[in-house]
Protein backbone atom coordinates (compact mmCIF):
# COMPACT_ATOMS: atom_id res chain seq x y z
CA UNK A 1 0.00 0.00 0.00
CA UNK A 2 1.43 3.34 -1.06
CA UNK A 3 1.60 6.04 1.67
CA UNK A 4 0.47 9.43 0.36
CA UNK A 5 2.59 12.29 1.74
CA UNK A 6 0.72 15.01 3.68
CA UNK A 7 0.26 17.88 1.26
CA UNK A 8 1.21 21.42 2.37
CA UNK A 9 -2.03 22.68 0.86
CA UNK A 10 -4.00 20.37 3.15
CA UNK A 11 -2.03 21.67 6.17
CA UNK A 12 -2.82 25.26 5.19
CA UNK A 13 -6.49 24.46 4.77
CA UNK A 14 -6.54 22.76 8.18
CA UNK A 15 -4.94 25.77 9.85
CA UNK A 16 -7.38 28.07 8.12
CA UNK A 17 -10.29 25.95 9.32
CA UNK A 18 -8.97 25.89 12.90
CA UNK A 19 -8.55 29.67 12.84
CA UNK A 20 -12.07 30.13 11.53
CA UNK A 21 -13.48 27.87 14.24
CA UNK A 22 -11.56 29.77 16.94
CA UNK A 23 -12.82 33.12 15.69
CA UNK A 24 -16.32 31.73 15.50
CA UNK A 25 -16.19 30.53 19.10
CA UNK A 26 -14.85 33.92 20.21
CA UNK A 27 -17.58 35.74 18.35
CA UNK A 28 -20.17 33.55 20.05
CA UNK A 29 -18.59 34.01 23.50
CA UNK A 30 -18.74 37.82 23.41
CA UNK A 31 -22.52 38.04 22.90
CA UNK A 32 -22.99 35.31 25.53
CA UNK A 33 -20.99 37.33 28.06
CA UNK A 34 -23.01 40.43 27.21
CA UNK A 35 -26.24 38.48 27.58
CA UNK A 36 -25.14 37.16 31.00
CA UNK A 37 -24.31 40.68 32.15
CA UNK A 38 -27.60 42.07 30.84
CA UNK A 39 -29.67 39.51 32.77
CA UNK A 40 -27.66 39.62 36.00
CA UNK A 41 -28.52 40.34 38.73
CA UNK A 42 -32.16 39.33 38.40
CA UNK A 43 -33.02 39.53 42.11
CA UNK A 44 -31.67 41.26 45.25
CA UNK A 45 -28.06 40.65 46.21
CA UNK A 46 -26.90 39.83 49.73
CA UNK A 47 -23.77 41.54 51.05
CA UNK A 48 -22.62 39.44 54.01
CA UNK A 49 -20.77 41.07 56.91
CA UNK A 50 -19.13 38.97 59.61
CA UNK A 51 -19.47 41.60 62.33
CA UNK A 52 -22.38 43.25 64.17
CA UNK A 53 -24.24 46.37 63.06
CA UNK A 54 -22.24 49.52 63.76
CA UNK A 55 -18.88 47.80 63.33
CA UNK A 56 -16.40 49.23 60.85
CA UNK A 57 -17.03 46.51 58.18
CA UNK A 58 -20.78 46.97 58.62
CA UNK A 59 -20.54 50.74 58.12
CA UNK A 60 -18.44 50.23 54.99
CA UNK A 61 -20.89 47.68 53.59
CA UNK A 62 -23.86 50.02 54.14
CA UNK A 63 -21.96 52.86 52.50
CA UNK A 64 -21.49 50.72 49.37
CA UNK A 65 -24.93 49.08 49.30
CA UNK A 66 -27.08 51.97 48.04
CA UNK A 67 -24.89 53.20 45.15
CA UNK A 68 -24.18 49.60 44.13
CA UNK A 69 -27.92 48.86 44.09
CA UNK A 70 -28.50 51.91 41.91
CA UNK A 71 -25.80 50.80 39.47
CA UNK A 72 -27.06 47.19 39.28
CA UNK A 73 -30.78 47.91 39.27
CA UNK A 74 -31.44 45.50 42.15
CA UNK A 75 -31.51 45.98 45.94
CA UNK A 76 -28.31 45.15 47.83
CA UNK A 77 -29.21 43.87 51.30
CA UNK A 78 -26.56 43.93 54.04
CA UNK A 79 -26.82 40.80 56.19
CA UNK A 80 -24.85 40.56 59.44
CA UNK A 81 -23.60 37.14 60.47
CA UNK A 82 -21.13 37.81 63.33
CA UNK A 83 -18.78 35.21 64.72
CA UNK A 84 -15.30 33.67 64.48
CA UNK A 85 -13.71 36.98 63.54
CA UNK A 86 -15.82 37.25 60.41
CA UNK A 87 -15.10 33.73 59.20
CA UNK A 88 -18.69 32.49 59.64
CA UNK A 89 -19.96 35.02 57.12
CA UNK A 90 -16.98 34.37 54.84
CA UNK A 91 -17.83 30.66 54.82
CA UNK A 92 -21.44 31.47 53.89
CA UNK A 93 -20.12 33.43 50.91
CA UNK A 94 -17.66 30.69 49.91
CA UNK A 95 -20.45 28.07 49.88
CA UNK A 96 -23.09 30.22 48.15
CA UNK A 97 -24.22 28.93 44.76
CA UNK A 98 -26.97 31.43 43.94
CA UNK A 99 -24.73 33.95 42.10
CA UNK A 100 -26.27 36.68 44.26
CA UNK A 101 -24.22 36.49 47.48
CA UNK A 102 -21.16 38.67 48.15
CA UNK A 103 -19.12 39.51 51.23
CA UNK A 104 -17.51 42.61 52.73
CA UNK A 105 -14.50 41.10 54.51
CA UNK A 106 -11.42 42.10 56.50
CA UNK A 107 -7.76 41.05 56.06
CA UNK A 108 -7.90 37.89 58.09
CA UNK A 109 -10.95 36.44 56.32
CA UNK A 110 -9.18 36.76 52.97
CA UNK A 111 -5.63 35.80 53.91
CA UNK A 112 -4.69 33.71 56.93
CA UNK A 113 -8.01 32.25 58.12
CA UNK A 114 -7.03 28.68 57.28
CA UNK A 115 -3.34 29.17 58.06
CA UNK A 116 -4.24 30.29 61.57
CA UNK A 117 -6.89 27.60 62.07
CA UNK A 118 -6.79 24.53 59.77
CA UNK A 119 -10.34 23.70 60.91
CA UNK A 120 -11.68 26.78 59.07
CA UNK A 121 -14.15 25.25 56.59
CA UNK A 122 -13.14 27.44 53.63
CA UNK A 123 -9.82 28.37 52.05
CA UNK A 124 -9.76 32.08 51.19
CA UNK A 125 -7.20 31.66 48.43
CA UNK A 126 -9.16 28.97 46.56
CA UNK A 127 -12.83 29.21 47.60
CA UNK A 128 -13.33 32.97 47.24
CA UNK A 129 -13.12 35.17 44.15
CA UNK A 130 -11.42 38.52 44.83
CA UNK A 131 -13.56 41.43 43.59
CA UNK A 132 -12.00 44.68 44.83
CA UNK A 133 -9.88 46.05 47.65
CA UNK A 134 -12.12 48.81 49.01
CA UNK A 135 -10.11 50.74 51.60
CA UNK A 136 -6.95 50.54 53.70
CA UNK A 137 -5.60 52.12 56.87
CA UNK A 138 -2.46 51.88 58.99
CA UNK A 139 -2.67 51.03 62.66
CA UNK A 140 -1.67 53.48 65.37
CA UNK A 141 0.70 52.33 68.11
CA UNK A 142 -1.11 53.82 71.08
CA UNK A 143 0.31 53.99 74.59
CA UNK A 144 -1.15 54.45 78.03
CA UNK A 145 -0.15 57.75 79.67
CA UNK A 146 1.05 55.63 82.59
CA UNK A 147 3.84 54.29 80.32
CA UNK A 148 5.50 57.70 80.67
CA UNK A 149 7.57 58.17 77.52
CA UNK A 150 6.71 59.16 73.96
CA UNK A 151 8.25 58.67 70.51
CA UNK A 152 11.63 56.93 70.42
CA UNK A 153 11.73 57.22 74.21
CA UNK A 154 8.70 54.96 74.44
CA UNK A 155 10.40 52.26 72.38
CA UNK A 156 13.48 52.50 74.61
CA UNK A 157 11.31 52.25 77.72
CA UNK A 158 9.52 49.21 76.30
CA UNK A 159 12.88 47.49 75.73
CA UNK A 160 13.83 48.11 79.35
CA UNK A 161 10.45 46.91 80.64
CA UNK A 162 10.68 43.57 78.84
CA UNK A 163 7.80 41.27 79.74
CA UNK A 164 6.65 43.49 82.62
CA UNK A 165 4.57 45.42 80.07
CA UNK A 166 1.42 44.13 78.38
CA UNK A 167 -0.29 44.85 75.09
CA UNK A 168 -3.92 44.23 74.21
CA UNK A 169 -5.73 43.12 71.05
CA UNK A 170 -9.30 42.25 70.03
CA UNK A 171 -8.34 38.59 69.82
CA UNK A 172 -5.77 35.93 68.94
CA UNK A 173 -4.82 35.94 65.28
CA UNK A 174 -6.21 39.40 64.54
CA UNK A 175 -4.11 41.81 62.49
CA UNK A 176 -3.45 43.78 65.70
CA UNK A 177 -2.06 40.61 67.33
CA UNK A 178 0.05 39.45 64.40
CA UNK A 179 1.16 43.04 63.78
CA UNK A 180 2.30 43.51 67.37
CA UNK A 181 4.30 40.28 67.25
CA UNK A 182 5.96 41.62 64.10
CA UNK A 183 6.57 44.94 65.86
CA UNK A 184 8.15 43.11 68.81
CA UNK A 185 10.65 41.39 66.53
CA UNK A 186 11.49 44.62 64.67
CA UNK A 187 11.78 46.82 67.78
CA UNK A 188 13.40 44.33 70.17
CA UNK A 189 10.63 44.60 72.76
CA UNK A 190 8.80 41.86 74.68
CA UNK A 191 5.38 42.92 76.04
CA UNK A 192 2.95 40.10 76.89
CA UNK A 193 -0.21 39.61 74.83
CA UNK A 194 -3.58 40.03 76.58
CA UNK A 195 -6.59 39.35 74.28
CA UNK A 196 -9.94 41.09 74.81
CA UNK A 197 -13.38 40.68 73.18
CA UNK A 198 -12.93 43.87 71.16
CA UNK A 199 -11.07 47.16 70.80
CA UNK A 200 -13.40 49.09 73.14
CA UNK A 201 -12.31 46.79 75.96
CA UNK A 202 -8.66 47.21 74.92
CA UNK A 203 -9.00 50.99 75.14
CA UNK A 204 -10.68 50.78 78.57
CA UNK A 205 -7.83 48.58 79.80
CA UNK A 206 -5.29 51.11 78.53
CA UNK A 207 -7.12 53.99 80.19
CA UNK A 208 -7.09 52.10 83.51
CA UNK A 209 -3.37 51.33 83.21
CA UNK A 210 -3.77 47.55 82.84
CA UNK A 211 -2.13 47.73 79.39
CA UNK A 212 0.82 49.80 78.26
CA UNK A 213 0.24 49.62 74.50
CA UNK A 214 -1.91 48.45 71.61
CA UNK A 215 -2.20 48.75 67.84
CA UNK A 216 -5.51 50.47 67.13
CA UNK A 217 -7.35 51.69 64.02
CA UNK A 218 -6.95 55.47 63.60
CA UNK A 219 -10.70 56.02 63.90
CA UNK A 220 -10.64 54.53 67.42
CA UNK A 221 -7.25 55.74 68.60
CA UNK A 222 -7.27 59.38 67.60
CA UNK A 223 -10.34 60.59 69.53
CA UNK A 224 -8.65 59.27 72.71
CA UNK A 225 -5.31 60.80 71.71
CA UNK A 226 -6.83 64.19 70.90
CA UNK A 227 -8.69 64.13 74.22
CA UNK A 228 -5.34 63.59 75.99
CA UNK A 229 -6.33 60.16 77.30
CA UNK A 230 -3.86 58.10 75.22
CA UNK A 231 -0.54 58.81 73.54
CA UNK A 232 0.14 58.06 69.87
CA UNK A 233 3.66 56.78 69.19
CA UNK A 234 3.41 56.35 65.43
CA UNK A 235 1.67 54.61 62.53
CA UNK A 236 2.47 51.27 60.91
CA UNK A 237 2.55 52.58 57.33
CA UNK A 238 5.84 52.93 55.45
CA UNK A 239 5.57 56.73 55.68
CA UNK A 240 3.19 59.22 57.22
CA UNK A 241 -0.48 58.63 56.52
CA UNK A 242 -2.89 61.27 55.19
CA UNK A 243 -5.40 59.94 57.72
CA UNK A 244 -3.24 61.16 60.62
CA UNK A 245 -0.53 63.33 59.03
CA UNK A 246 0.54 64.68 62.41
CA UNK A 247 1.85 61.25 63.46
CA UNK A 248 5.28 59.89 62.50
CA UNK A 249 5.70 56.48 60.98
CA UNK A 250 7.17 53.93 63.38
CA UNK A 251 10.25 53.95 61.17
CA UNK A 252 10.78 57.57 62.25
CA UNK A 253 10.86 56.56 65.92
CA UNK A 254 13.31 53.71 65.54
CA UNK A 255 11.33 50.66 64.37
CA UNK A 256 12.83 49.59 61.02
CA UNK A 257 11.18 47.66 58.18
CA UNK A 258 7.64 47.69 59.50
CA UNK A 259 4.72 48.16 57.14
CA UNK A 260 1.28 46.93 58.13
CA UNK A 261 -2.23 47.92 57.12
CA UNK A 262 -5.73 46.82 57.94
CA UNK A 263 -8.08 46.65 54.98
CA UNK A 264 -11.46 45.55 53.82
CA UNK A 265 -12.53 44.18 50.48
CA UNK A 266 -15.42 42.67 48.57
CA UNK A 267 -15.21 39.00 47.61
CA UNK A 268 -17.56 36.53 45.96
CA UNK A 269 -17.87 32.76 45.77
CA UNK A 270 -15.32 31.27 43.40
CA UNK A 271 -18.27 29.95 41.38
CA UNK A 272 -19.49 33.43 40.39
CA UNK A 273 -18.90 33.86 36.63
CA UNK A 274 -15.86 35.98 35.88
CA UNK A 275 -17.90 38.40 33.78
CA UNK A 276 -19.93 39.30 36.89
CA UNK A 277 -16.80 39.58 39.04
CA UNK A 278 -15.24 42.01 36.56
CA UNK A 279 -18.43 44.07 36.37
CA UNK A 280 -18.72 44.28 40.15
CA UNK A 281 -15.07 45.28 40.46
CA UNK A 282 -15.46 48.10 37.94
CA UNK A 283 -18.61 49.40 39.64
CA UNK A 284 -17.15 49.28 43.16
CA UNK A 285 -13.95 50.99 42.03
CA UNK A 286 -16.00 53.75 40.41
CA UNK A 287 -18.22 54.11 43.49
CA UNK A 288 -15.44 54.40 46.08
CA UNK A 289 -13.55 56.93 43.97
CA UNK A 290 -16.51 59.29 43.74
CA UNK A 291 -15.70 62.37 45.77
CA UNK A 292 -18.74 62.12 48.07
CA UNK A 293 -18.08 58.45 48.86
CA UNK A 294 -14.32 58.99 49.16
CA UNK A 295 -14.94 61.71 51.78
CA UNK A 296 -17.32 59.49 53.77
CA UNK A 297 -14.78 56.66 53.76
CA UNK A 298 -12.05 59.08 54.85
CA UNK A 299 -14.27 60.31 57.69
CA UNK A 300 -14.65 56.71 58.85
CA UNK A 301 -10.84 56.49 59.10
CA UNK A 302 -9.94 54.81 55.80
CA UNK A 303 -8.12 55.61 52.59
CA UNK A 304 -9.86 54.57 49.38
CA UNK A 305 -8.23 51.84 47.34
CA UNK A 306 -10.53 50.44 44.63
CA UNK A 307 -8.65 47.74 42.72
CA UNK A 308 -9.15 45.14 40.04
CA UNK A 309 -9.74 41.50 41.06
CA UNK A 310 -6.12 40.82 40.11
CA UNK A 311 -4.92 43.64 42.35
CA UNK A 312 -6.83 42.27 45.33
CA UNK A 313 -5.57 38.74 44.59
CA UNK A 314 -1.97 39.96 44.69
CA UNK A 315 -2.60 41.74 48.00
CA UNK A 316 -4.20 38.61 49.48
CA UNK A 317 -1.26 36.44 48.47
CA UNK A 318 1.47 38.82 49.65
CA UNK A 319 -0.21 39.51 53.01
CA UNK A 320 -0.90 35.80 53.55
CA UNK A 321 2.81 35.00 53.04
CA UNK A 322 3.97 37.76 55.39
CA UNK A 323 1.51 36.93 58.17
CA UNK A 324 2.03 33.17 57.82
CA UNK A 325 5.70 33.71 58.70
CA UNK A 326 4.77 35.56 61.89
CA UNK A 327 2.17 32.92 62.81
CA UNK A 328 4.68 30.09 62.36
CA UNK A 329 7.55 31.87 64.13
CA UNK A 330 5.42 32.70 67.16
CA UNK A 331 3.32 29.50 67.12
CA UNK A 332 0.10 31.52 67.13
CA UNK A 333 -2.99 29.32 67.42
CA UNK A 334 -6.69 30.04 68.05
CA UNK A 335 -7.34 30.33 71.75
CA UNK A 336 -3.64 30.37 72.48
Amino acid sequence: MTRVPFAPAQSSRRRALQTAVAWGMASLAAPLALAQTATWPNRPLKLMVGFPPGSSPDLMARLLAEPLAQALGQPVVVENRPGAGGNIAADVVARASDDHTLGLMINGNLTIAKILNPATPYDPLTDLAPVSLVAVAPLVLAASPAAGAEGAGFIAAARQAGDRWNYGTPGVGTVAHIGMELLKSRAGIAPVHVPYPGNPQVINAMLSGELQMALLPPGLAMPQVRAGKLKAIGVTSAGRSSLVPELPSLGEVGVPNLQLEIWNAVAAPNSLPKVHVQRLSALITDIVRREDIRQKIFTQGWQVAGTSPEGLARRMQSDARAMAEVIARNNIRPGG
